[in-house]
């Protein structure tokens, strides 16, 4: 459970970084690297991708699935 919210804030805070330029504050950038991990694990499933069960892969998930995440909140926003 501390893993999870250690990687889901490093990955929230890097993908407020790379898609906004600024981070969200530490608890929404917690929040959207939790659920962006639960969705890039959902999408690396469907696509039969893999990255292993260790830390980096753990995070490259998180990370892109929390990019995904933050391009579908900005495209209803809309």
């Amino acid at each position: 459970m501390i893993w999870t919210i250690i990687i889901g804030g490093i990955a929230g805070w890097l993908a407020g970084k790379i898609m906004r330029g600024d981070g969200f504050g530490i608890i929404v950038d917690i929040i959207v690297g939790i659920i962006g991990g639960w969705l890039g694990g959902w999408i690396f499933g469907k696509l039969g991708l893999h990255m292993g069960n260790g830390l980096i892969g753990s995070l490259i998930v998180a990370l892109i699935g929390s990019i995904i995440l933050i391009w579908l909140i900005r495209l209803v926003k809309r």
